[in-house]
């Protein structure tokens, strides 16, 4: 990856001296975009988007099935939901140092095998014991492949932007409008088959994930060329010396904390502007029609004028500057449409500074990662990310049950991501950087 990146820069270098401009890349649609792209690139960008469809056909109905249908109390249901983050989201360290280890295609197959147990199992499940055994398998099939396919799309997005064909920036955000795009359909699929029922929904989830397997089998290659396989120890305490990727981590944390007030501060302000909760629905579908439709072009403006780290700057502070609007409104009290305007505005802001931090900061960890260990370094920024969003999360609840005046709550997460601008690191290193 050193090697790579030195390239990168020698060939900038290079043009700088000669008194030549790069040329400009032309302005593509997202098909044209994933038509250019490598074969391995499509499959890992298509996975994505099945894994998300496969996905949420099934997690959003989980609590009201295992609440219902089950009739686990309400402590459990939350208790249950947990462990599948943590088996997730706080294991992705390990599925990275995995696939630094193994290589790519065991262990997404791996995680894809785990991912149709697991979902099948859940189908069948009723008892507490077996929903919690299904969960944990569902939640660590995700820790095995999603940074399996996250740390190789960045690797393959820095031999594309090598290659000239433009900033790596552009195939991070073609990832992220295919997973968003698997987000919105997903659900909506689900819906579908609880028509039928759970069980019915959960056998789909798992059907997606066999085509996804049966896909792996046939068309990811044994070895795909550049990647290393690392055989030494020693690559967690590189990374717990190095601050810059720390630094990094936390910066997107408080990203990840702010994005999850989706679920925690936003459902509280709708319920009281409008004395329910379904509007909800229409506000996260806003939030992903915005991401399929207009990511690519935020991301090439983005990289027409900024810095990887600038881009990530500019994110959180709209990402502050959207619980501000809910802030200042909060205090006049608005109730029905007019009060659901903050909450939209807190959405769109939210989902645009989200659209300028995520592929840059799946950009920048290929700069940050030691040799060989990107797996491991995807996987991290994942896992440290999602403790600062346990953590946080936990503190915002209780400020939100302080009875503290309207806005004080939102004032305090409008602060969290403007302080963590500071956190960034200095330079951003590598290609796609200005400074």
């Amino acid at each position: 990856m050193t090697d790579l990146i030195s390239r990168v820069l020698a060939r900038k270098t290079a043009r700088a001296s000669s008194g030549k401009e790069a040329p400009r890349v032309p302005r593509e649609s997202a098909w044209r975009l994933c038509g250019e792209l490598s074969p391995l690139l499509r499959l890992l960008i298509l996975t994505q988007l099945a894994f998300n469809i496969g996905f949420y056909a099934v997690l959003p109905f989980l609590a009201e099935h295992l609440g219902t249908a089950i009739g686990m109390a309400g402590w459990l249901v939350g208790f249950v939901l947990g462990l599948r983050t943590f088996s997730q989201q706080g294991l992705f360290v390990v599925g990275g140092w995995l696939v630094d280890r193994f290589g790519v295609r065991p262990v997404v197959l791996a995680g894809c095998v785990l991912r149709v147990a697991g979902f099948a199992w859940l189908g069948y499940a009723q008892a507490a014991g077996a929903v919690i055994g299904a969960v944990l398998v569902i939640g660590f099939a995700a820790a095995l492949f999603s940074p399996a396919v996250e740390s190789e799309v960045a690797r393959q997005a820095v031999v594309w932007e090598e290659d000239g064909h433009g900033p790596r920036t552009g195939v991070l955000a073609l990832f992220s409008v295919a997973g968003q795009a698997g987000a919105f359909v997903g659900p909506l699929l689900g819906a579908l088959l609880l028509a039928v029922d759970f069980r019915t929904a959960c056998l789909a989830g798992a059907a997606v994930f066999v085509l996804v397997l049966a896909g792996h089998l046939w068309l990811m290659p044994q070895h795909i060329p550049g990647r290393v396989r690392v055989r030494g120890r020693g690559g967690a305490r590189v990374l717990l010396r190095n601050r810059r990727f720390l630094a990094l981590c936390c910066a997107y944390g408080t990203y990840l904390l702010a994005y999850n007030q989706l679920y925690l501060a936003l459902p509280d302000e709708v319920q009281r502007a409008t004395g329910s909760q379904a509007p909800l629905s229409w506000l996260f579908a806003l939030s992903s029609v915005l991401v399929v439709f207009t990511q690519l072009p935020v991301t090439r403006w983005a990289g027409d004028r900024l810095d990887l780290r600038r881009s990530m700057t500019a994110g959180l502070l709209l990402i502050a500057a959207g619980f501000a609007v809910v802030a200042v409104v909060r205090p006049a009290g608005w109730t029905g449409v007019a009060g659901l305007l903050p909450a939209a505005g807190f959405v769109i802001l939210l989902t645009v500074g989200q659209m300028l931090v995520v592929p840059a900061a799946r950009a920048w960890v290929p700069d940050l990662a030691e040799e060989g260990r990107l797996g491991l370094y995807m996987g991290a920024l994942s896992s440290v990310s999602g403790l600062i969003v346990l953590v946080g999360s936990a503190a915002t609840g209780s400020l939100l049950d302080l009875g503290l005046p309207a806005a004080v709550p939102w004032l305090v997460l409008a602060a969290v991501p403007a302080l963590a601008v500071a956190l960034l690191p200095r330079r951003a290193e590598g290609a796609g950087t200005a400074a």
